[in-house]
């Protein structure tokens, strides 16, 4: 097959690094970038060899399909612009600001037939990969995601920005169990957002989540722990692994140790880049090879489950 003429849309912090993997793709021909900031975009499309596009309508013309890692208040109207004319898109998370920019987007790749994928890269985590085949019925959920106060994202709330990678993994790994309650705490601190929030997602089934995520700590943190009837996970979404403590099929009456209930299974996947995968999985959605891994919908599922934390800090 012919290598998918592909190009992005932004390339500032993250999208420089999306130029940067589907330039080295030989299923992808990275035809050019677009950003803006002219002086910006010249500079990355120079540095992966391509072609700078000062305007966003002839790089549209001349691809396929677009990657979009622009401010998430224009993610709408750059993603609408693509797929009215066809394109598929891969758009950084979150998928929109407003669950009705998020149904447009939906509306408009429904309407071209083309792919929609969301940059939920988590979902491609070594840890998450390497956890899956030992995962079965989670009924509590434990994620902390922290990072160091930066700019850049800092134009939308922490739940839009960082903690909205759990939300996605919670709503995945519960297998589509519907939500029964959210209680969330947070507050502003460094900008006129929230900087920092607590929620507690219900489901119906009885499963609970609790789910903190800052930008205003010392350190980065992203640890998920997951528990099952056999045993629990700790993962280090970080470093990408981490551990299944599996309880023991034979167990003695009187347990001196913990040793004596549970094995400790070491959980590891192949060495790879999260967001290279991503945007491979990308690239074969376009070419009808798989469906996308996070679909529109599920990206909308993701936003609105953030839009409901935020408006139980609210007390809406």
């Amino acid at each position: 097959m012919q290598p998918v003429p592909v190009g992005v849309i932004g390339v500032g912090a993250l999208g420089r690094h999306h130029a940067r993997h589907l330039a080295a793709f030989s299923e992808a021909k990275l035809v050019g970038v677009h950003d803006i900031d002219r002086a910006r975009g010249g500079a990355v499309a120079d540095s992966v060899g391509t072609k700078f596009y000062p305007d966003l309508d002839p790089l549209l013309r001349d691809v396929e399909a677009v990657t979009v890692a622009v401010p998430t208040p224009v993610h709408a109207t750059v993603g609408l612009q693509a797929l009215e004319r066809g394109r598929a898109v891969l758009m950084e998370k979150p998928l929109a600001t407003s669950l009705s920019e998020a149904d447009a987007l939906i509306a408009a790749a429904n309407r071209s037939g083309v792919p929609l994928q969301v940059g939920h890269v988590e979902r491609f985590n070594r840890a998450i990969r390497a956890a899956r085949s030992y995962l079965g019925e989670v009924r509590y959920f434990e994620s902390t995601r922290l990072a160091p106060f930066q700019p850049r994202g800092t134009d939308v709330a922490v739940l839009l920005d960082l903690m909205i990678h759990d939300l996605d993994l919670v709503l995945h790994l519960s297998q589509g169990a519907p939500i029964a309650d959210v209680r969330a705490s947070g507050t502003a601190v460094l900008t006129r957002h929230l900087d920092i929030a607590n929620a507690r997602v219900e489901f119906s089934g009885g499963a609970v989540a609790n789910i903190t995520a800052s930008r205003v700590a010392r350190e980065r943190v992203r640890r998920l722990r997951l528990f099952q009837a056999n045993g629990y996970f700790s993962l280090d979404l970080a470093a990408g692994g981490g551990v299944f403590m599996r309880l023991r099929e034979e167990r003695p009456a009187a347990a001196a140790s913990l040793d004596d209930l549970v094995e400790v299974v070491t959980l590891a996947a192949p060495e790879s880049d999260a967001l290279s995968e991503e945007l491979a999985s990308f690239v074969r959605s376009v070419r009808g090879q798989i469906e996308a891994v996070v679909s529109g919908v599920e990206g909308r599922a993701a936003l609105a489950l953030a839009l409901r934390v935020g408006e139980a800090v609210a007390g809406v």
